[in-house]
Order: structure tokens, then C-alpha cells, then sequence
């Protein structure tokens, strides 16, 4: 399998470069260059298959001519070996939806999916090499802390990870500051997330710096990070009685379209999702897009839901691409248009197609605290603020759309990480897992730093020099 960038400005190049290239060199995002289709029959045997080999089986047709099988096996197996559950995203029946909880991993977020896998995949790489790599990323929350924990100790590799400061949640920011190994570089931004993210992309468009620096992306603009996600939405079809997977429906809370654009992978890829619905908060960029086909900046919302916290969805261009029939002229228009007036509209036949694909729902904090609430009260079960806006989307999807739905409804974060939100809306704050436990007294460390590119490249440059 070979990567190709959305922007056309590169040769096609294997899976170990485009993990280790992040960001593609002309300013785009890596795609593969065909996609796989799995047939009616394979798909029967995957459902019988446990999360390990059903990754297995995922990753085996993006990383084919890179990695052989017993290699990939180890790398699938170390990296959820640091889960509660053998499941790794189980399915819970809450009331008329599904709950996939996604937060089993050592920072009980979704991103330790993909970063658990991704941190072992980035050292199985350098290994081969002798190489080095640093890491470059921002977060609004669980990104950063996933990212520092997959990465934490790695042979080879630094971790840079700029959050937005007093921005995220205590128990995020404890999650990320109190790792104090040598190779881990915390960043506190004066800004929000979408300085952290605007400043990252910079930095890597300077390539001169990123090869100088061996710069490499964590975020999920890693194609490896959409990779591994792709698996939970199978695992979900597997874990459904046969009667539910004939109308399976999965609502997705997202912010930077990563999450979201997995799922719509994993339906190219053959899996029979009816329709993805994409929850957000009051930051409703991707919201009104989905709703009216015009995709325009705003300024961002601070939340009860601050991973959601985003107006520029980083991996919305992999979409457009699609959109545009994979045409990379026809999606540099596009991107050029948004780059000018920070809008992009689509209308007609394109917006037929985005409309038929995606559903969308928002949530303001008050509608996210009463289903938190309504949740608890009804069926003994704690939502965290992201997923409680995802939960909103799903009785939204049920009323207006399909009563009859098998939804299964994305669980991205333990509540225990938003114990505030949670005890406004139950009274109480949720019990505390031993994984956050163990925070309380830890030592912390970050630099509070300018929402300025030039400052955070000579900090990079300092501490690498």
C-alpha cells in the first residue's frame, strides 16, 4: 500500500514514510492511495474475530509491504495489552442506544486507541533505522495526555505537546504535566486550541526545520491515528446482535473530524454504517456545514466539553478530498477559498452527498448537563460531557430521522475526567477510577509559552540543541 497527499504535490510513498512524514511535504494530508473494500463473507468472519485480530486484519491491508505479519502481530498485542478489558471498546445498552466505551486505556480517553499503537509503531520504525524522531502536537485535552503516555520512556524519540493554558480540564492538564520523563516537553500555549494547532501546521510547513529538527505529527493529521480508530467502528458492528446490524447508525462527538472520518473510512471500506451522526458542542463549525453546507470560522466557545473546543477541524480537508472525487486541484480551490475568507460553502449535488452520509446535532452545556442528568436518573449510567453531547445527537437522530436505528453512540472519555460537569448535573462527582486517583499528589512541569510560531520553534530548538 502506498500514501498519496490530498494536495497532489507528492510521489506515492509506502505506510513507514507517510507515519513518519505526519503532515504531507506540500501542505496536505496523507491518504492511502486506494482504499480496501472487505467482501459480505469476510466481514461475517470478522465479527467472530477478538479486537486484537480484528486490528490485526484491519491494519494488514494499509501497512502490506512494511511490516509482516508476526511483527504486526506484537505491535497490535503490546499496544492493548495496557487495557482493563480484553474488549478494548466494549458496548454497553443504555436505554434505546449502545454505548462503546472507548476510555479503557492508561489515560481513560479514545485516543489511547490509537497512540498506544501509535507510540510502539513509531519505535518499531526508528529501530530498523537507528533513527531519531521528535514530536510535534496540540491538543484540547486528551490528545496531549494519550500522545505523552503512548510516548513516555520511548527509545528515540522527544514529545512536544502544546495544550491551550487553563484551557482544559485539571485532571487532563494532571494527565499530561505530571510525566516528568526526559523526553516529554509539556507547553502550556496562552491562547486556545486553535493557536496550538494553527502554530503546529506552521511549523511543519517550514520544511527546511521539520527535516533539520525530524519533526514527526501525533495529532490525528497521522494517518496511523485514523488507521487505528477505523477498528472500534468494526468491533461495534461485530458486538451487535444480527436483527441491529441491518440498521447500524454511529453518532460520533467530535471536534477535529478525525474520529468522525474514521468511521466514514470504515464504511468505504465496506462496513454497513447507515449514517455517521456527528455531534458537537456550542462550537458548531462542522454542525452548520453538515446542516447548510457552508463551512465558516467563528471564534471558539469555552465549553463544559473542551476537547470539542475547536472552529478549525484539522482533518475535514481528508473529507473535501473525497468530496472533490479525489480531484487534489479541485480541493486546493477549496482549500484556497477557506484560506482566503476563512469560508467554503458546497451546495447541490455535493451537498446532496454530505447530507445523505452525515447527520449533525449540537449541544450547549445546558443541553449537555440535562442529559448527563436524564442519563443518570433513568438508567444508572454516567456520561461524560462529550458523550452526553453525542447522546443528544442520537435522541435527535431517533425523533427526526429513524425511530427504528440501532445506534451506537462513541463514549470517548471516562466521566471521572469532568468531575465538575458531572456533579452539576447529578449532584455528585462520579467515582474516581484508580488511574486519576494517583494523580493527586504527583509533581507537575510545563512552560507557560507565547501563542507565537517563531517563539515555540526556538524553544524546540533549544532543547534539541
Amino acid at each position: 500500500m502506498r500514501y498519496i497527499s490530498t494536495r497532489g504535490g507528492i510521489e506515492p510513498i509506502p505506510f513507514s514514510a507517510a507515519v513518519m512524514m505526519g503532515l504531507a511535504s506540500d501542505g496536505g494530508l496523507l491518504l492511502p492511495e486506494s482504499i480496501p473494500v472487505f467482501s459480505t463473507t469476510e466481514l461475517e468472519r470478522m465479527t467472530r474475530l477478538s479486537y486484537n485480530d480484528l486490528a490485526r486484519e484491519i491494519f494488514s491491508r494499509f501497512v502490506a509491504g512494511d511490516i509482516d505479519d508476526p511483527e504486526l502481530r506484537e505491535l497490535v498485542n503490546r499496544s492493548y495489552a495496557s487495557f482493563t478489558t480484553p474488549q478494548v471498546a466494549p458496548l454497553r445498552k443504555v436505554g434505546e442506544i449502545h454505548i462503546q466505551e472507548l476510555f479503557h486505556g492508561p489515560t481513560l480517553a479514545f485516543k489511547d486507541v490509537a497512540l498506544q499503537f501509535l507510540g510502539n509503531l513509531f519505535e518499531f520504525l526508528l529501530k530498523k533505522d537507528n533513527g531519531r524522531l521528535n514530536i510535534l502536537g496540540a491538543t484540547s485535552g486528551d490528545t496531549g495526555s494519550a500522545a505523552i503516555h503512548g510516548l513516555r520512556g520511548k527509545e528515540g524519540i522527544n514529545i512536544f505537546i502544546l495544550h491551550p493554558h487553563g484551557k482544559v480540564s485539571p485532571i487532563q492538564e494532571k494527565q499530561m504535566t505530571s510525566v516528568l520523563d526526559d523526553n516529554v516537553f509539556n507547553l502550556a500555549v496562552a491562547g486556545t486550541f486553535d493557536d496550538g494547532q494553527r502554530i503546529v501546521k506552521e511549523i511543519f510547513a517550514d520544511l527546511d526545520f521539520k527535516k533539520k529538527f525530524r519533526l514527526g505529527a501525533v495529532n490525528s493529521i497521522n494517518w496511523a491515528r485514523i488507521m487505528a480508530q477505523i477498528v472500534y467502528y468494526f468491533s461495534a458492528y461485530a458486538q451487535l446482535d444480527t436483527k441491529a446490524r441491518g440498521n447500524f447508525v454511529v453518532v460520533v462527538p467530535t471536534g477535529n473530524f478525525g474520529n468522525i472520518f474514521a468511521g466514514w473510512m470504515a464504511k468505504a471500506m465496506g462496513l454497513p454504517i447507515r449514517r455517521l451522526v456527528l455531534a458537537t458542542n456550542a462550537n458548531d463549525i462542522l454542525y452548520r456545514f453538515i446542516s447548510s453546507g457552508n463551512y465558516s470560522l467563528g471564534n471558539v466557545v469555552p465549553t463544559l466539553s473542551p476537547s470539542m473546543d475547536i472552529q478549525l477541524a484539522s482533518n475535514f480537508e481528508r473529507y473535501l478530498y473525497f468530496l472533490a472525487d479525489r480531484d487534489p486541484e479541485r480541493l486546493q480551490e477549496m482549500m484556497a477559498e477557506f484560506a482566503a475568507s476563512g469560508k467554503l460553502s458546497v451546495s447541490g449535488e455535493l451537498f446532496a452527498r454530505v447530507r445523505d452520509e452525515l447527520f449533525s446535532a449540537r449541544a450547549d452545556d445546558r443541553t449537555t448537563i440535562a442529559t448527563i442528568r436524564n442519563t443518570w436518573k433513568q438508567y444508572d449510567y454516567i456520561l461524560d460531557p462529550h458523550t452526553a453531547a453525542g447522546v443528544s445527537a442520537a435522541d435527535r437522530y431517533l425523533d427526526e430521522v429513524d425511530s427504528q436505528a440501532a445506534i451506537v453512540c462513541l463514549a470517548t472519555a471516562h466521566p471521572a475526567k469532568f468531575p465538575a460537569a458531572v456533579e452539576e448535573a447529578i449532584g455528585a462527582p462520579p467515582p474516581v477510577p484508580e488511574a486519576i486517583a494517583a494523580l493527586a499528589d504527583l509533581p507537575c512541569r510545563y512552560d507557560l509559552i507565547e501563542a507565537d510560531t517563531g517563539v515555540v520553534k526556538n524553544y524546540i530548538a533549544e532543547k534539541l540543541s
